[in-house]
């Protein structure tokens, strides 16, 4: 029993680098960012938020950005059971799938996974004709989508447990969001639904530069293409959310993204609002090549 124990536990691959190593550096870093924090304006958190959307770049880029919305969501009048955490780099023709295990490690500590409702997420997703698959610790991909929120979740949530499940940027997206509210509605969990993605990926490193290169190419993504998708994530357009990623490239995870704003939606949420939004982008030391990062509440 104890070797299956150590094997069903989803190892750290990003701490050290992408994110501090240790838990005293995980829970400072947490700490500066809430102290950041304290000076912005919270009014225009939703009320009762159930869900967001976070960014997955390495900390020093969108620490902040994520802390601020998991801050959100454990400051909201629920007691939050478990949280589901989607996200994943996927094609459209991907296969959905979810982590069976018994843990993810973090520098905090570990995290349980919540087989009961993995299970169930499983057999609602495949009852509705989504082909989604368990793999165990083992077979589940090194995710920084997935795992620089882990910290996170430990530090807001520290007697919650988890779902971790990959989203392809497809129908099946939306199917998801749905089947999980109903999953946890039948075993009467608490939910938080967290979608991870960045934004716009732009320069000749991405492949991407359709405005040229400078000042000009940071107007564009900022004020167009990564605008026009937090307006589909704040209208909770699930539809718009995929057909924004895949047509122009500015959710580099439309899928975890969309089944985010589909939970959300069946949990109650009336709107997306976007708390901050950044981007790699130095004005004082440009470069050719920068990401854009946003962090969503939903909620009434």
């Amino acid at each position: 029993m104890r070797g299956k124990q150590i094997m069903g536990i989803k190892k750290m691959a990003f701490a050290g680098s992408w994110y501090p190593g240790s838990a005293d550096q995980c829970r400072s870093a947490i700490e500066r960012f809430n102290d950041d924090l304290r000076t912005e304006d919270d009014t225009k958190i939703p009320d009762n938020p159930v869900a967001g959307i976070v960014p997955h770049a390495g900390w020093v880029y969108s620490g902040k950005l994520a802390g601020r919305v998991f801050s959100a969501l454990a400051h909201g009048p629920r007691v939050v059971d478990t949280i589901v955490l989607f996200g994943v780099h996927m094609h459209a023709d991907s296969p959905a799938f979810v982590l069976d295990g018994t843990a993810v490690e973090t520098p905090l500590g570990r995290i349980e996974i919540d087989r009961a409702l993995t299970d169930a997420l499983v057999q609602q997703g495949t009852g509705a004709g989504v082909d989604i698959k368990p793999l165990t610790p083992s077979r589940f991909p090194e995710e920084n989508t997935l795992e620089l929120q882990y910290p996170f979740i430990k530090y807001f949530f520290p007697k919650a447990r988890i779902v971790v499940c990959a989203v392809p940027p497809s129908d099946a997206a939306q199917v998801l969001g749905m089947a999980v509210v109903g999953a946890a509605e039948g075993l009467e969990r608490s939910l938080a639904v967290v979608g991870s993605t960045d934004m716009t990926h732009y320069g000749p490193r991405f492949g991407f530069e359709p405005a040229g290169s400078g000042k000009a190419a940071f107007d564009w993504v900022t004020k167009e293409n990564d605008a026009a998708a937090i307006n589909a994530l704040t209208a909770m357009d699930e539809k718009q959310i995929i057909h924004q990623g895949l047509s122009r490239h500015n959710m580099c995870c439309a899928g975890a993204a969309c089944a985010a704003a589909a939970a959300a939606k069946k949990m109650g949420a009336v709107k997306g609002v976007c708390l901050d939004y950044a981007s790699s982008f130095d004005p004082l030391a440009p470069t050719s090549d920068f990401v854009g990062y946003c962090g969503m509440v939903f909620g009434a």
